[in-house]
């Protein structure tokens, strides 16, 4: 297998809005291309397209960590072309980097179930914050007083969709996969409703969830809110790339992270979130950290085999 092929491979394992993996990678010779899957597009729940781009960027990231961790360089020209997200030109070999964040990938998750009581430090926060401004956008950790005023987005967020059709239609969709699919949230990984400090997306409003809540209550989890200072297809692109290296290196330092992008999916809800940023950009999603309570491990999550094509 190639070092593009490699990367390709380890991009399957970034995030994306409803498992939906909406990318295509096209390699030919020492030049790979990261394409948009249209027909995986959340017509209902992301009709503008922002979490599309975001779950593009975190695919690029997740490729670039690949190949910078197995000593290889490497030039990405962003948006070069119509219907092209990122070209990635394959460099000369160097000195391996980003280790820790490359061990990662295949383990990081995304847990539904509350965290427990341990508190992240300041000192994770900031580090997690540099990290994010380095990868082209920016945090902001949510100060406890006004988690509420974050739980009351998510609240009327959840609310709002719940009684849309089209996304109980689609959510639905993307919770029963045929088998092999490789992609979606299957109901097993799925958790009870419970007393939440913000209240997280039920994916299996009409069955019974695969995971048991916990006895906590995301006492000790952080919430931190990723944003752009606007929100073009390069804003949030490079958001997704920043949120997958926020995500890599919670995971790397024994965190527990679950993205809640459901505060961001409506328009009111949305401009609530803005406002605890201080209207100092655009929201792109916001990422619970936590130290994890449950000691079962998390089901498999699928993954697709047909997103990488050779030329």
């Amino acid at each position: 297998m190639t070092p593009l092929e490699q990367a390709a491979q380890a991009a399957l394992h970034a995030p994306s809005v409803f498992n939906t993996q909406p990318w295509r990678w096209l390699i030919d010779g020492d030049t790979m291309e990261l394409q948009a899957d249209e027909s995986r597009r959340l017509e209902a729940t992301d009709r503008d397209g922002r979490l599309l781009t975001l779950s593009l960027g975190a695919a690029l990231h997740h490729a670039l960590t690949a190949l910078a961790a197995a000593g290889w360089s490497y030039s990405v020209t962003r948006l070069p072309s119509p219907g092209v997200v990122a070209r990635i030109e394959l460099g000369a070999p160097t000195s391996p980097a980003a280790l820790d964040l490359a061990a990662a990938i295949p383990v990081r998750r995304t847990d539904r179930r509350a965290f427990g009581t341990r508190a992240v430090t300041d000192a994770e926060l900031t580090k997690l914050r540099r990290l994010v401004e380095q990868n082209g956008a920016y945090l902001h950790v949510v100060p406890a007083d006004k988690i509420p005023a974050l739980a009351i987005s998510a609240e009327l967020a959840g609310a709002a969709l719940s009684d849309d059709r089209d996304y109980r239609a689609e959510l639905r969709e993307w919770t029963h996969r045929p088998e092999g699919s490789g992609d979606g949230v299957p109901v097993d990984t799925a958790v009870e409703p419970g007393l939440r400090r913000v209240p997280v997306r039920d994916f299996a409003p009409d069955d019974t969830p695969g995971l048991a809540i916990g006895t906590a209550h995301d006492q000790g989890a952080a919430y931190v809110i990723l944003f752009g200072r606007g929100d073009s297809e390069l804003d949030l692109l490079r958001g997704g790339e920043a949120l997958s290296a926020l995500l890599l290196a919670a995971t790397a330092d024994g965190l527990a992270t679950a993205p809640l992008s459901d505060a961001v999916e409506v328009e009111w809800p949305r401009v609530l979130v803005r406002g605890l940023i201080a209207g100092l950009g655009e929201p792109f999603v916001v990422v619970r950290l936590g130290y994890a309570d449950a000691t079962t491990p998390l089901p498999p999550r699928p993954r697709r085999t047909d997103a990488i094509a050779a030329r």
